[in-house]
C-alpha cells in the first residue's frame, strides 16, 4: 500500500522513489516506504489549503473536534502493541520505553481533547463604555506544517497533531525520514475515527527535498519543528520570507545540579536515568551533571560505577537497560564530540569505545560515558552530542552553580537536587530554562508548557500555551447604538 497520504489519499511518490528503512539495533530491514519530493509536499500544501479554505473542519465545533481526538486516543489504546513494536524497530529503542511513549500520546490526544471541548468560546473585553460588545476570539492559524525528528517519531508528532487539529487546523506531517512508520499508522487511525479529506497529509521523506517547501510556501501559515539547532536556524530564515508564525524546539544542553545535601542514593540514580534514557537521545537528557565539590568524587565515582554496568541491547531483549544509536553517522558525531572532549582535557572515566560481543556488532551501539573534570568552555559542554554521554563540572557554591547551568546558548530543560526548599527555589527562579525539576528528572504531562529559553526555541508545546500557538486572536468591536461623531462635520 503507499505510504503518502495527500487529499484523503494514500499514494506513491511522483517520481516514484523509496526508502528502506533498516533498524539501528541489529541492520535487519524493518521496510520500504515511498519517498516524497518536493512536488509532493506542494501537492500536499494544496491539499491543507483547500481543506482549509472550503472544507468543514476550521468551522467544525470544537465539542467534534475534541470527540474526534479522544476517538484517536482509543484507537492509539486499541492498536498500542503494534504501534509500539513498529516505533522499536524503527528507532532501535527499548520495548517498554516505546509502550511508555504510546500511553503518553493518547494521553495527549484526550488531553487536547478535553481542552478544546471544554473551553470558553473566547473572552469579553471590558471597555468602560456603554452600547460595546468587545470580544476576543481564538480562530485557527490555518495551514500547519509539521517537522518531526527520529528520537521520540510518535510522541513529538502527537506534540503537534493534535493541538493543530484540536484548534481547527489543517497540516501537512513530515517525520523523519529514518523512522517513518508509526507516522504512517497514526494517520491511518485519523482517516479511521473520520478526519475530513485534506485536512491531515502526510509526505515522507529527507528535509531538503521533502520538508524544505514546508518552510517557505506562501500557502503554509505556521511551521512548528523538533529537532538540530542548526536546521531550526535555517528554517526560520525560509519562513521569514513570507513572515509565517514559527515554533522552533531545538535542544538543550542541560544542567542536573546536585547540591552535597542532596538525597544521594536518589541523586545517583536519577542522574544515570537523566542522561542515559534512550542512549542520550533526548532533547531534555541531562547530560551536564554540576556536582558541588564537597561531593563530587564519592558521588562521581558511584556513577560511574553504575553507567559501567549498564546493559546494552536490543529492542526486544528484556535484559537490556539502553539501545543502539540511531544510525552510523549519528554514532561517528558522539565518538568525535568524546575524542574532542579528551583532546581539551576532559578525564574519561567510562566508557568511550565502541561495544563488542554477540548482538552488539550488528548494531550501532555506543556505551554510557562519562568525562569527569570538565570545564565550562569545552565543546562537550557546550555543544550537545545527543548521545550517551555525561559531562562532569564542579561547582562550590549555589551563585557558581547558577552561573555554571547558565553558562550555554540552550535553555530547555534541567534539575535541582537539595533537601533545602528555599535554595531550591531560588536556584529554579534563577535558572534559564524552560523546565526545572526539583528532586527529579524527566516528568511532564501534557497539561504543562514544554519548550526552551534562549537558542533552545521558540514558543511552547503542550499545555494551553500549545494549543495558543496554533491559533490567531482576533478583537471583534461592536457598536451596538452607533451615532455620527462629527470630527469632520
Amino acid at each position: 500500500m503507499p505510504d503518502l497520504f495527500i487529499d484523503g489519499e494514500w499514494r506513491g511518490a511522483l517520481d516514484e522513489r523509496t526508502r528502506e528503512i533498516h533498524c539501528p539495533a541489529d541492520g535487519s530491514p524493518v521496510g520500504v516506504v515511498d519517498e516524497a519530493g518536493g512536488k509532493d509536499t506542494v501537492e500536499a500544501i494544496g491539499a491543507a489549503r483547500r481543506a482549509f479554505d472550503t472544507g468543514p473542519w476550521p468551522r467544525t465545533a470544537p465539542q467534534e473536534r475534541g470527540d474526534l481526538l479522544l476517538r484517536v486516543a482509543e484507537l492509539l489504546v486499541r492498536d498500542k502493541e503494534s504501534i509500539a513494536r513498529a516505533e522499536s524497530l524503527d528507532t532501535g529503542k527499548r520495548l517498554v520505553e516505546s509502550e511508555y511513549d504510546v500511553d503518553d500520546v493518547a494521553n495527549c490526544f484526550r488531553y487536547f481533547g478535553r481542552l478544546v471541548a471544554s473551553e470558553a468560546p473566547g473572552r469579553v473585553v471590558d471597555t468602560g463604555a456603554a452600547g460595546i460588545d468587545s470580544r476576543v476570539v481564538y480562530e485557527p492559524v490555518g495551514v500547519c506544517g509539521l517537522i518531526t525528528p527520529w528520537n521520540y517519531p510518535l510522541l513529538q508528532t502527537a506534540w503537534k497533531v493534535a493541538p493543530a487539529l484540536a484548534a481547527g487546523n489543517t497540516f501537512v506531517l513530515k517525520p523523519s525520514e529514518l523512522t517513518p512508520h508509526t507516522a504512517i499508522h497514526l494517520m491511518r487511525l485519523l482517516d479511521e475515527a473520520g478526519l475530513p479529506a485534506g485536512v491531515g497529509n502526510l509526505v515522507l521523506g529527507a528535509g531538503p527535498e521533502a520538508g524544505a517547501p514546508l518552510g517557505d510556501h506562501p500557502d503554509v501559515d505556521l511551521v512548528s519543528f523538533t529537532g538540530g539547532l542548526a536546521t531550526g536556524r535555517r528554517l526560520m530564515a525560509a519562513a521569514a520570507g513570507t513572515v509565517k508564525k514559527v515554533a522552533l524546539e531545538l535542544g538543550g544542553k542541560n544542567p542536573n545540579i546536585v547540591f552535597a545535601d542532596a538525597d544521594f542514593d536518589t541523586a545517583v540514580d536519577m542522574a544515570l536515568t537523566a542522561v542515559f534514557l534512550h542512549s542520550g537521545q533526548v532533547c531534555s537528557a541531562g547530560a551536564r551533571l554540576l556536582v558541588e565539590d564537597s561531593l563530587h568524587d564519592r558521588f562521581v565515582d558511584e556513577v560511574v560505577r553504575r553507567a559501567a554496568e549498564i546493559r546494552l541491547g536490543g529492542p526486544f531483549d528484556e535484559r537490556a537497560q539502553s539501545g543502539p544509536l540511531i544510525s552510523a553517522a549519528h554514532r561517528s558525531k558522539v565518538e568525535a564530540y568524546v575524542a574532542k572532549g579528551i583532546a581539551e582535557g576532559a578525564v574519561l572515566r567510562c566508557g568511550g569505545a565502541r561495544p563488542t560481543g554477540p548482538g552488539l556488532d550488528e548494531g550501532f551501539y555506543y556505551p554510557p560515558t562519562v568525562l569527569d573534570e570538565c570545564a565550562a568552555g569545552m565543546s562537550v559542554v557546550q555543544e550537545e552530542s545527543f548521545g550517551p554521554v555525561l559531562t562532569v563540572e564542579r561547582f562550590t557554591g549555589e551563585d557558581e552553580a547558577v552561573r555554571l547551568a547558565n553558562g550555554t546558548v540552550f535553555g530547555l530543560a534541567g534539575a535541582v537536587w537539595t533537601r533545602d526548599e528555599a535554595k531550591a527555589a531560588r536556584v529554579a527562579a534563577a535558572l534559564r530554562i524552560g523546565t526545572v525539576w526539583i528532586n527529579d528528572y524527566h516528568p511532564y504531562v501534557p497539561q504543562a508548557e514544554w519548550g526552551g529559553f534562549k537558542q533552545s526555541g521558540t514558543g511552547r508545546e503542550l499545555g494551553p500555551s500549545g494549543l495558543a500557538e496554533y491559533r490567531e486572536a482576533k478583537h471583534i468591536w461592536r457598536n451596538t447604538s452607533p451615532t455620527p461623531q462629527g470630527w469632520f462635520s
